[in-house]
């Protein structure tokens, strides 16, 4: 049982090390981000993320594409926060880009998909 105890601390020793850790949480401007971000994939494809709840750094956000729909609570650094396969990164007042991971349902190739979103 010991054993367990020592290979489990000397990894989370290990990968613990090397976590980044780019910025520290602090608050954002609500109006930089709360709103419907609307834009559209290369393939042609529209998508739609929408924020709001923001207090502090945290959020929640929705994100819809065609068929898919994901809500998540998020914690925004560095102008930036995940939901599911996405990454939104706040550009400037009224632009985002964001960078999602594809998967082609028929042959389980992954790609990453980037395009720029437009605040209404």
């Amino acid at each position: 049982m010991s054993d367990i105890y020592g290979i489990l601390s000397s990894n989370y020793l290990t990968v613990g090390g090397s976590v980044s850790t780019s910025g520290k949480y602090v608050p954002v401007d609500p109006a930089s981000f709360e709103g419907s971000w609307s834009g559209k994939y290369a393939s042609g494809q529209s998508f739609t993320v929408t924020v709001s709840s923001v207090d502090g750094f945290r959020a929640k956000a929705k994100y819809q594409s065609g068929s898919t729909l994901k809500y998540q609570d998020v914690l925004i650094r560095d102008n930036a926060f995940r939901i599911g396969d996405s990454k939104f990164v706040l550009q400037k007042a009224g632009v985002a880009k964001l960078s999602t991971v594809m998967t082609n349902a028929a042959t389980g190739a992954s790609t990453l998909e980037t395009a720029y979103a437009h605040q209404s």
